[in-house]
This record gives structure tokens, C-alpha cells and sequence, in this order.
């Protein structure tokens, strides 16, 4: 994510798989040899990384579905924190 490329398209890692624990109530992001639980917004974040959208249209839909503005930032921060984990491919 070198520069906060607002039209770069991150897709989930075809490693990393999202998975929702009914049991529990959560969102997982299942690894090789790894669980992370996620909060509800990175698991919202991920849920949009197909690959289809840019990142200004993740952000845009966040937005619409938080009823929030100005995410940007934090979107950018984890989607950089994501690639850097693996988490993410960002084209």
C-alpha cells in the first residue's frame, strides 16, 4: 500500500479465509496454523477485499454502512497493517 493508493484493489490472500463462529458470535480470518479474531470493523474491511473494488470504493461503502465519514485513515492503516501481516494483496 506504498503511498495510500486510493485506487489500488486488495483482495484477501488466497491463504487467509473469513469465516464467521456462530457459536461464539465473531468474526474469524482463518490462516495456515493461525486464527485471528476480528472486531467488527476489520471484519468489515476484509469482507470488501475481493479484489473488485478500489480502495476509495471500500472506503466510500464503510462509510455508507457505518453512516460514518472521514475513514480513510483508518482503512488506509489497516489495510497497510493486513498486507503487511499477509493478509492482503493489494494491486
Amino acid at each position: 500500500m506504498a503511498g495510500g493508493d486510493l485506487t489500488a484493489t486488495p483482495r484477501l490472500a488466497t491463504k487467509a479465509m473469513l469465516k464467521h463462529d456462530s457459536v461464539r458470535d465473531v468474526e474469524l480470518l482463518l490462516l495456515p496454523e493461525r486464527v485471528v479474531l476480528l472486531n467488527k470493523s476489520g471484519a468489515a474491511i476484509l469482507g470488501l477485499c475481493d479484489g473488485s473494488r478500489t480502495v476509495r470504493e471500500l472506503v466510500e461503502q464503510l462509510e455508507r454502512d457505518f453512516q460514518a465519514t472521514d475513514l480513510e485513515n483508518d482503512v488506509m492503516s489497516f489495510l497497510e497493517d493486513a498486507s503487511g501481516r499477509g493478509w492482503v494483496v493489494v494491486k
